[in-house]
């Protein structure tokens, strides 16, 4: 199954944060599963670590490029569709970044693994529990 990664359940993962669920482990831990991240998710982190919202261990870059590497995730590249749905989405979510997820999860017929619920308004399949 192809899975992408809601921004912060890739941070959880990283950090093996508590509030992961054995679920959400245990799809992110499948060799059968292909986990992407969105280059959303990416730009979200470079934000907030360039205004000191959230702190990490090592330069961000080096960060990502290492994850990515030693846990497979593929990157999911933004693209001009993607951005199409973002403008007809409707407002159940406010975060752009959450809603490019939502729009790239409905373009590519992809699940999300996330805690946030406001990613089922948009009818797409959400694993978490």
């Amino acid at each position: 199954m192809k899975l992408l990664l809601d921004t912060h359940t890739f941070l959880w993962m990283i950090t093996d944060d508590t509030q992961l669920t054995k679920r959400a482990k245990k799809d992110f831990l499948d060799s059968d599963n292909d986990i992407y991240l969105s280059m959303a998710s990416i730009w979200e982190l470079a934000i907030k670590t360039s205004i000191g919202k959230l702190q990490v261990a090592e330069p961000l870059e080096k960060l990502i490029t290492l994850e990515i590497k030693g846990n497979g995730i593929y990157l999911l590249h933004i693209e001009y569709k993607h951005v199409m749905i973002v403008a007809g989405l409707p407002f159940h979510h406010r975060d752009p970044f959450d809603r490019l997820l939502a729009a790239q999860c409905q373009a590519e017929n992809l699940p999300i693994l996330s805690s946030d619920t406001n990613f089922d308004k948009y009818g797409i399949k959400r694993i978490w529990e």
